[in-house]
């Protein structure tokens, strides 16, 4: 199996970090013989914050607690040294989940995926109703997880991560594909697989 590259867009609480791991699940089922890097920068953001005294750290919870994105040197930063630290051999399979919130940073990992040889990455729109996933984002309870917090970070994610969205729409180097994010967690990985062509493989 060649090596996958998928790249998760969507809302908050539409189902980026749950489909992100059925995924690299499923892909390690079919390809034993390849690992599958999560690259998710909210978590290790979220450990950055919660680990390190330094005054980078300070000021980035500050930005999360607001309900802000981060200025694009930041998840660059983030998503580069994970793949530095992580990419062994090229030919793991890569997922990405919250990557390119501002527009900015979306050429940029497009080039990295271009020189790392990753072929024609799958960039995959989960489209979720703005009702649906504050529904699931309070239910969740996370500490930045507020009604205020949450309108936040959808307003952010219209201004900053849809041009992100739009680029990758447009690039000749890349899949793109739509799913549904309003169903159930099963269809969506449903439809996953289907995208990635390996759903009759399962």
């Amino acid at each position: 199996m060649d090596p996958t590259t998928v790249i998760f867009f969507g809302k908050s609480g539409a189902g980026k970090g749950t489909q992100a791991v059925l995924l690299i699940k499923t892909l390690e089922r079919l390809d034993a013989a390849k690992k599958a890097l999560y690259v998710e920068t909210g978590q290790r953001f979220r450990n950055f914050v919660e680990t390190s005294p330094s005054f980078i750290a300070t000021k980035t919870k500050e930005v999360m607690m607001a309900g802000k994105f981060m200025p694009p040197f930041m998840p660059i930063w983030n998503w580069t040294g994970l793949l530095i630290d992580e990419l062994k051999t090229g030919t793991e399979h890569l997922v990405f989940d919250g990557v390119c919130r501002q527009p900015e940073e979306a050429p940029i990992l497009d080039g990295a995926l271009q020189f790392l040889g990753r072929g024609k990455p799958i960039v995959i729109l989960l489209d979720a109703h703005h009702e649906e996933v504050t529904k699931r984002l309070l239910k969740r309870g996370r500490f930045d997880d507020k009604h205020d917090k949450i309108a936040e970070r959808l307003r952010e994610f219209e201004k900053g991560a849809m041009p992100s969205v739009n680029y990758f729409k447009k690039s000749p180097h890349c899949k793109f594909v739509t799913v549904d994010g309003n169903q159930s967690i099963e269809k969506v990985h449903e439809d996953v697989l289907r995208a990635l062509g390996i759903h009759g493989r399962m």
